[in-house]
């Protein structure tokens, strides 16, 4: 079975790439030399022929995930598929199912039937959890169970997958020794270190890895190397565990190319405005300038409610130093599941962010689509002036009850109206 990067390697140029490269304004030459190198990466699982193919990487504009997914406490699909909706309408490149509620797998495939989107999950979350439902211990979650749910959701659709190989027993007990404010945040990086803990064993994911490559590379599923040892505050940023971690993943990035299969790196996190950018530049070089994809990053731990702002002011300095990929941040973060309209405003603030880095790289586009807007504006030409607005539906008259002429009630109008009424 074929893949993207092996065929950029021998020279090819696939249609998804001529797709991308004609969206992205740049040669199918320059894509397909990008993919051989492992600089980008196509978001498309080679089982799904309807999604959107999505570039991410090096010379390429910044893309953005939105993250959906129920949980225990909350766990309505219908929900779920609004957020699809809004996520779709609102301008995210890419989304990610996190779901830990009720029957993990129809919920993954209402989603991947609702949408176009390239999507990303998290396979250790189902694997986890339904080892906690039959044994009340993850340490006892079998590495045949985890393979399983990973060729399961590569199978379905998936077209990426957050995998966290790095925490292995060696990254554990650089932590262990050095301790931290709070410890590990990552919930699959919690996970497999428990098990290490409890079983003594390798993490699977790294001792098995040529397997997990295999899988990846039938289905041409992007590995996004998770960060289960990424900072979850200011104060724990860019210690031992976290760089231990980082020259991991650059060692599993070179072996996942030679192998045929795309992979993307994820960083942190929490991170001080002025540690962002050295940040930024180890990560690319330690991981041979992989696609590096950010969640945040949050530059101050202060701001429950409103850290979908701390993460848009650090994501755009973490895209100026080279991240490619921002996950949102929502005014939920730290609080809660999100609803519809924190979804939507995640999405926006993320969107200001990408776009502010991108005129920053010399994006041509993006800095002429500034320029178009600043005319309009001279003008009081208003239909234009939506027309080039990262949210177009703030545009759609001045009553609140009026209904959205582009997208229904998914606007920003009718959204208060209808959807949140009492």
């Amino acid at each position: 079975m074929t893949t993207q990067i092996i065929e950029a390697k021998k020279g090819n140029i696939t249609e998804q790439m001529e797709y991308i490269a004609k969206k992205e304004c740049v040669t199918p030459g320059f894509l397909r030399e990008k993919v051989a190198s492992g600089r980008v990466v196509i978001l498309k699982n080679n089982r799904r022929e309807d999604v959107i193919p999505t570039g991410v990487g090096e010379g390429l504009t910044v893309k953005i995930n939105a993250n959906i997914g129920t949980s225990m406490e909350r766990s309505d699909l219908q929900t779920e598929l609004d957020k699809v909706r809004i996520i779709e309408l609102t301008g995210a490149d890419v989304l990610m199912d996190l779901s830990t509620g009720n029957d993990i797998d129809s919920t993954r495939k209402a989603i991947l039937a609702a949408t176009k989107l390239p999507i990303g999950t998290v396979p250790m979350y189902q694997a986890g959890k339904e080892a906690f439902d039959d044994f009340q211990d993850v340490g006892k979650l079998s590495k045949d169970k985890l393979f399983a749910d990973i060729e399961k959701q590569c199978r379905d659709g998936v077209d990426f997958i957050t995998v966290h190989c790095g925490v292995t027993k060696f990254v554990v007990e650089q932590l262990e020794r050095q301790g931290r404010v709070t410890d590990i945040v990552s919930r699959g990086g919690s996970m497999l270190a428990c098990r290490i803990k409890a079983t003594g064993e390798e993490n699977p994911l790294y001792e098995y890895y040529d397997e997990l490559l295999e899988i990846a590379r039938e289905y041409d599923c992007t590995l996004s190397l998770g960060d289960g040892l990424r900072p979850g505050c200011g104060n724990d940023a860019g210690d031992r565990a976290q760089v231990a971690e980082t020259m991991i993943l650059g060692e599993l990035v070179k072996r996942a190319r030679d192998f045929g299969v795309q992979a993307m790196v994820e960083g942190p996190g929490h991170v001080p405005l002025n540690k962002i950018p050295a940040m930024m530049e180890t990560i690319k070089v330690l991981t041979d300038y992989a696609p590096l994809y950010v969640l945040g990053p949050l530059v101050t731990d202060i701001a429950p409610g409103y850290d979908h702002i701390t993460s848009a002011i650090g994501g755009t300095l973490a895209a100026y130093h080279g991240a490619d990929f921002l996950c949102y941040v929502t005014p939920a973060e730290h609080l809660g599941l999100p609803d519809v309209k924190q979804v939507r405003e995640g999405i926006i603030a993320s969107k200001i962010s990408a776009h502010a880095a991108d005129i920053a790289r010399g994006n041509k586009a993006a800095i002429e689509r500034d320029r178009l807007m600043s005319e309009a504006r001279k003008n009081l030409d208003w239909e234009a002036q939506r027309r080039y607005a990262l949210d177009k539906c703030v545009f759609e008259g001045v009553n609140v009850g009026e209904p959205c002429t582009m997208c229904g009630k998914y606007c920003s109008m009718k959204i208060f109206n209808e959807y949140f009424a009492g």
